[in-house]
Order: C-alpha cells, then sequence, then structure tokens
C-alpha cells in the first residue's frame, strides 16, 4: 500500500477523534434501529432498542380501528326516516373525501415500524355504492385494500380470520342502494404459526328500528404460536352507545374465554373509555390487565386514541380518550412482565401526503413478554 507523507499526521488526527467518532457511530445506529423520525417516538424509543428490549423472544401485538371513513353515526341516529337518504348522500361524500386507498399506506407503514406478529383491526368494510341517478357506482374492500398496501411495502402478512358484523343495505329508490357490511379482522406475520382460529357475534346488540337492523357487533379467537409460546389472541369491538349492551357483550366475551390457561392477549376499541369506565373496570375484576399502565416507555403517559373529525382533516390533534386497549389474562397471575408500548397516527407528521389522519382512531402496538407458557 502506498501511503502519503501525512499518513502520520492524519493517522494522529484519526485517534484524536475516536471517541467523537465512537459516538457517531452510536447515534448513527440509534437513529438506524429506532426509525428515527417515523412516528416521532425518539428519546424512549432510541433508549428501548438500545438497551435490547425491543427484539426475539417476546410477542408483538397491535391494535387498529381503521375507521369506515365517514360519520355513519348520523344515519344510525337520524329520528326522521326522510332525513337518511340526504344523510346517505352526505356520508358518502366524506366517505370518497377520507380515500381509504391513500389511508391504507399509511396504515401499512404503521405496521411495517415495528412489525407486530399479530394485528387485530376493527372498522374493516365493505362498501358498496349503486346510485346511478347521482352518477356514484364504486365499491370499497378495506381489507383487500389494506393488504395490498401492506404487500406493496414488501411485508409478509397473512389473513387469519374475519367476523362478520353488521350486514346492511339503504335502498334510496329502487334503482339507487348503498351496501354498507363491517368486519373486524385479524392479520398475522407470516412466519406466526395459526393453530385455530374462529370468531362470533354478541347476542347482545343496538336496534336501529328506523332502519330496520340491529347493529351487530362480535370478536375474532386465534390460537397462535410465536416463537416456542402459544397465545390466545383476541379481537374486538364493543358497542358505543347503550352502556348495558356493552356490559352485556362484555360479559358473553369473558364467558367465552374462562378457564383459558394460556395467555390471552385482548385487543380491540373496547369503546370503554380508561379508566373510569365501568366496562373497562369490569374487566380489571375478572383477571385482565392494562398492559399500557404497565410501560416502561413514558414519553406520552396518556396514550389517547380518540378521536380526530370524521373528515380527519383537523390541523390540531383532538385525542382526547383512551379506548383502543391492549389487555392480558396470564392464567391468573398478577404480573404480565415486561411492557413496551407506543400509539401510533397521533402526530401531525403521521398524516398522509393530502393531510389525511390514517383514522379517526390512533392505534396501539405494544411488545409483551409474558411470563410461563
Amino acid at each position: 500500500m502506498h501511503l502519503s507523507p501525512n499518513y502520520k499526521l492524519r493517522q494522529k488526527e484519526e485517534v484524536n477523534m475516536k471517541p467523537q467518532v465512537i459516538l457517531l457511530l452510536v447515534i448513527g445506529v440509534a437513529i438506524v434501529f429506532c426509525g428515527w423520525g417515523i412516528n416521532g417516538q425518539q428519546t424512549d424509543e432510541q433508549m428501548a432498542y438500545a438497551n435490547g428490549r425491543w427484539g426475539p423472544k417476546k410477542v408483538v401485538v397491535m391494535t387498529r380501528n381503521v375507521y369506515v371513513g365517514a360519520d355513519v353515526d348520523k344515519v344510525i341516529g337520524a329520528e326522521d326516516p326522510e332525513d337518511i337518504p340526504g344523510l346517505v348522500y352526505d356520508a358518502l361524500l366524506e366517505l370518497v373525501s377520507t380515500d381509504f386507498p391513500e389511508r391504507a399506506v399509511a396504515l401499512a407503514k404503521e405496521i411495517k415500524w415495528k412489525r407486530p406478529h399479530l394485528v387485530g383491526l376493527q372498522e374493516i368494510s365493505l362498501i358498496e355504492v349503486n346510485l346511478p341517478d347521482y352518477g356514484m357506482v364504486f365499491s370499497y374492500d378495506f381489507e383487500d385494500i389494506l393488504m395490498d398496501a401492506i404487500s406493496s411495502l414488501k411485508l409478509d402478512y397473512k389473513f387469519v380470520e374475519r367476523v362478520k358484523n353488521t350486514d346492511v343495505t339503504i335502498n334510496l329508490n329502487e334503482n339507487n342502494s348503498v351496501r354498507l357490511v363491517d368486519y373486524d379482522v385479524v392479520i398475522a406475520r407470516d412466519d406466526v404459526e395459526i393453530m385455530s382460529h374462529s370468531s362470533a357475534n354478541y347476542i347482545a346488540r343496538l336496534p336501529v328500528p328506523n332502519l330496520g337492523i340491529d347493529i351487530l357487533r362480535g370478536y375474532v379467537d386465534v390460537t397462535a404460536k410465536v416463537g416456542r409460546k402459544t397465545y390466545r389472541f383476541v379481537n374486538t369491538h364493543l358497542e358505543p352507545f347503550l352502556m348495558a349492551i356493552k356490559e352485556a357483550q362484555a360479559q358473553e366475551l369473558i364467558a367465552a374465554l374462562a378457564g383459558e390457561t394460556k395467555p390471552i392477549i385482548l385487543v380491540g376499541d373496547l369503546n370503554a373509555p380508561a379508566p373510569e369506565d365501568p366496562v373497562y373496570q369490569f374487566f380489571l375484576t375478572q383477571g385482565y390487565l392494562d398492559t399500557w399502565t404497565q410501560n416502561k416507555v413514558h414519553s406520552n403517559p396518556e396514550g389517547y386514541t380518540a378521536g380526530h373529525d370524521s373528515d380527519l382533516r383537523n390541523k390540531e390533534i383532538k385525542l382526547d380518550r383512551r379506548i383502543d386497549l391492549i389487555l392480558v389474562k396470564n392464567n391468573g397471575m398478577s404480573h404480565i412482565g415486561q411492557v413496551i408500548a407506543f400509539v401510533t397516527g397521533d402526530e401531525l407528521k403521521d398524516r398522509t401526503p393530502s393531510g389525511l389522519w390514517p383514522s379517526d382512531h390512533a392505534g396501539v402496538i405494544s411488545q409483551l413478554k409474558i411470563p410461563g407458557n
């Protein structure tokens, strides 16, 4: 090798620079491993990675209400049936403007950030619009759109199970109709072994006399093996409007899971604001622990997940309650091990290029190290 006359001088400078170089390398590694700037958690996130806390032999789960894309509650709550066609049309305009294909890309990026083993999704909708008189004929299949967005990011995820909830068709006249089907879905990383899966609807449901339907809700129940451990992973979306119905649905779910000896991970939009809501408290009395309260990351202590404006274009963060939850029951144990958890889709830079929030909710991702099993 040819050495220049200044080699010894440069060598001396390099020796003197070693502390600075090492510092820069450490910072660089932290940036790479922490996903700097992906969704705003930086200091605590870097520390979590640097300490090796986010890694193998643990299970990472996510809950995400993706949002149907319009305020359908106005249609459900219509007091005069003659108002329904106009309210449906307004909802469709909002649905188009909230552009689920664009939002699906942002949601897929959230999944890419931590690559959870198991994901519980709520408000995965099938929307069929047949309004030729209004110049609107199209369909959205949220599941297909989201899975395509996930695949486009080179992520290997598979569909596991869905529960079909409300399926309603509103006929505006003999030529024009709108159909909405609501699903809750579980997807899993390809390296997760699915042992069994099922779904069920709750007996308790909300009647909507003006539409002649009941609002049906349910849950998806998956037994999955992650590494050497097996978990029962359950995803649900409880009724928000009537406490008595929400309580009855929670009781049905607790009964369905009674006697399980494997760790239960229950995720979903429980519509039970922590910590005061009676249904939230009911889960705690049944041996479930709220993982957020065990979180080792303290940069976002409130962990609020709802809710943005229905048009998803609010320029201020409006999250003010925590209803998207990850609960764990571990065979009577009073602790669930180490938890590292983050809220996703809750910062202004998480919005899409056109300024849409990914959903009217934020999501929650938790890494769990559950003892036993």
